[in-house]
């Protein structure tokens, strides 16, 4: 933790020097000489680099204590005063064992009503609650949408969710006057489940080398491959076949603003865009795009003169614009005509539908003439923006 503290300020630090540098190398239109900024850009990508180091070393301290974790309680009592209960279905650790020994071995024949307890209409095993949990939070490290959406489980059959249209308002009457009808008007936004696929070839000596953790590799590169594809289909997702992204045309979040040019943005225009979210969203609300226009962002100063980014140096806190957080992801839009290249809002409205239970498979035939054992993982998801006007975007002009 001290090290990534040092990082922080190291970081700020060298932001300040090269704010300095920036300010001080200015020509009278605003501008900077050709080796003058090839020095600003090796300076501003050394802050970049020096933010992701701290992205990962706060991401491998998170994991370092998840693993350090105790993997079974201490006794604390007599074993005659204490009895723990006994847990059932998924939960199980008969279903454990007998989940993983069938991922494990070829032939089990002698666990399969133990693997009943959860059942797939397409014959998959259901994961044991311990690994899906796993699963879980290792897509809440690859996936920053997840740390800011709402996630719901469902069970079966789409998911209704009532929504308030528009709402009614009071009237001034005149003494006996009549009152006028003010309803309210709902609608109804439905989640579904889209189903995501991956599959895994693993080496038959893997397999069998009793020091390889096949929980925790299957874990990781699941998380990797259904992380970044939800990732994207929930920025910029169409809806047919897939859940909806915030920055669709239709279902997704609300125009704040659109700039004068094609190819920069403005100070003005991000204060727009900050403005044009309603002050009830803007208390919980999140800045995100990707690096490219961070760095557009990163000379921008405010109507005091202050730079619009300010890096973090608390660990475990984001980078802020205009006191906001700032996320970053690679499937927003980077500066270029008619793109969508920010959002602000807060993304709790838009909900993420888990359909209850992930689908995990061992193929043993499919790649046995290369010595080599198939994993299927199946996921079955959707995601919707609820309320268009909690998040607005900012667009490039055509």
């Amino acid at each position: 933790m001290n090290k990534i503290l040092d990082l922080r300020e190291k970081r700020a630090k060298l932001w300040d020097s090269t704010k300095a540098f920036l300010d001080s190398r200015r020509n009278e239109n605003g501008l900077l000489s050709a080796e003058d900024t090839a020095t600003y850009e090796k300076m501003e990508a050394d802050v970049v680099n020096l933010g992701k180091e701290i992205d990962r070393l706060e991401r491998q301290a998170v994991l370092d204590l998840e693993l350090s974790k105790p993997t079974s309680a201490a006794l604390t009592n007599r074993p005659s005063q204490h009895q723990e209960t006994e847990k059932t279905g998924r939960a199980s650790n008969e279903y454990k064992a007998a989940f993983w020994k069938a991922m494990k071995n070829k032939n089990s024949f002698d666990v399969q009503n133990a693997l009943q307890v959860g059942t797939d209409s397409e014959g998959g095993y259901l994961v044991p609650d311990e690994f899906e949990r796993t699963l879980v939070e290792a897509l809440e490290e690859e996936n920053i949408f997840r740390q800011m959406a709402t996630i719901i489980t469902t069970s079966s059959g789409d998911r209704k969710i009532p929504v308030v249209a528009t709402k009614g308002t009071a009237s001034w009457v005149d003494e006996e006057g009549v009152i006028p009808e003010a309803d309210d008007a709902f609608g109804q936004v439905s989640i579904g489940a889209y189903k995501l696929a991956t599959m895994i070839k693993v080496s038959e000596e893997l397999l069998n080398d009793s020091v390889f953790n096949l929980e925790q590799y299957i874990a990781k590169e699941f998380a990797r491959r259904i992380g970044a594809k939800e990732e994207e289909a929930f920025f910029v997702g169409d809806g047919t076949g897939k859940p909806t992204g915030i920055f669709n045309a239709t279902g997704g979040a609300g125009l704040g603003i659109t700039t004068a040019s094609a190819t920069a943005i403005t100070i003005d225009e991000i204060m727009d865009l900050f403005y044009s979210l309603k002050s009830p969203y803007r208390k919980n609300a999140v800045f995100v795009t990707n690096d490219a226009t961070v760095k557009t962002i990163r000379k921008l100063k405010d109507g005091n003169g202050q730079y619009l980014w300010q890096p973090s140096v608390t660990a475990g806190q984001p980078d802020t614009i205009l006191n906001r957080p700032l996320k970053t992801s690679a499937y927003v839009q980077g500066i270029a005509a008619a793109a969508k290249t920010i959002a602000f809002g807060d993304f709790s409205y838009y909900w993420v539908a888990d359909r209850q239970g992930r689908a995990f498979q061992r193929l043993n035939e499919l790649f046995a003439a290369t010595g080599q054992v198939g994993f299927k993982a199946t996921q079955r998801v959707d995601g919707k923006l609820i309320l268009a006007e909690a998040i607005k975007v900012l667009q490039m002009k055509a």
